[in-house]
């Protein structure tokens, strides 16, 4: 017998898409991005078999300060006038330990340039909200290095050192609902 696909969405009120990036060294500095929707698929419920599809309008990027955020628009990181969405597509997984830790890995194309990243993924379950819809939960982590997408501006410090790391680290919280 044959187990249907399932459809799955983001539900952007109950989810988050973050990212940590060193400052001066010496403090992270947040940012999220606004916009974001996937197109997810499961063999039945099992997410171990999931198709993702997600994107994301890079536009949309919030730090909480106007001029950085400018700033990453520009072309010297994100250039969205050339670039309209940042994408992943999922396509392998491998279960880390018996209680909802996975390893997720995929193709994460910025500016055009795509390139494999591996994601820690923490399955938190799935639950039924008041009105009765199915969701699930993850939380999601990785490193990247944005060079090797071509986000490569920076300033050297007087005292030595670079004003922002290389390092960004991922950071979301994600909350599907089940379409039926």
């Amino acid at each position: 017998m044959e187990t249907k696909k399932v459809k799955w969405i983001i539900d952007p009120v109950h989810s988050e898409i973050g990212f940590k990036v060193k400052h001066l060294m010496i403090t992270n500095v947040k940012g999220e991005f606004k916009e974001f929707d996937a197109s997810i698929y499961t063999t039945g419920e099992n997410f171990m078999t999931s198709e993702i599809d997600f994107w994301l309008n890079p536009a949309s990027v919030d730090t909480g300060d106007t001029k950085r955020d400018e700033h990453l628009r520009s072309v010297d990181f994100f250039d969205v006038e050339n670039h309209k969405q940042i994408s992943f597509t999922g396509n392998t997984y491998e279960q880390v330990d018996g209680e909802g830790s996975y390893t997720l890995y995929g193709d994460l194309t910025i500016k055009g340039i795509k390139k494999q990243v591996k994601l820690d993924v923490e399955f938190g379950g799935v639950m039924k909200d008041p009105w009765g819809n199915e969701k699930a939960g993850f939380t999601i982590n990785g490193k990247i290095n944005r060079k090797d997408w071509g986000l490569n501006w920076n300033a050297t410090l007087e005292a030595g050192g670079v004003l922002v790391s290389d390092e960004v680290r991922i950071s979301c919280e994600v909350q599907l609902v089940k379409q039926q």
